[in-house]
């Protein structure tokens, strides 16, 4: 998986939502939140139609990896936290919302979230995919 980046976007008149595979952590704050939007019993398993643009931004923002994004189709994106705050997990991953700029093998990525591997045992790195212990 290093070195891959597979999204896919799902879009609506006023919004488009995107999701990278490979960063999801399983978190489960889109199925919670949304659950008539997120479900992954069915195909395709993001449906944006099913929720308001505005409510389907604010559970996307929920996602602590980053896996899940928006866009509105007017340009707007999301605005990151100020200001930027870092939090390590018991298990040493860590958990960043703000103003990011991340170094990935495809080069530098601006974030506004983040699970970043603390163990550097991830096939993703620098995210973290829980294939070491500080994902566990």
């Amino acid at each position: 998986m290093s070195g891959e980046s597979r999204q896919k976007a799902y879009h609506t008149e006023s919004i488009a939502v995107t999701f990278e595979a490979g960063r999801c952590l399983h978190a489960a704050e889109c199925v919670r939140g949304l659950p008539e939007v997120f479900d992954p019993e069915k195909r395709p398993w993001i449906r944006p139609d099913q929720a308001s643009a505005g409510d389907l931004a604010e559970v996307v923002r929920r996602c602590p990896s980053g896996a899940l994004k928006y866009a509105f189709e007017d340009g707007r994106r999301e605005d990151p936290d100020r200001p930027t705050t870092i939090t390590r997990g018991p298990t040493g991953q860590l958990t960043v919302r703000g103003e990011l700029r991340v170094d990935t093998e495809q080069g530098p990525s601006e974030e506004t979230r983040a699970v970043l591997c603390g163990c550097a045992q991830s096939r993703s790195l620098p995210y973290c995919d829980h294939a070491g212990p500080c994902g566990r």
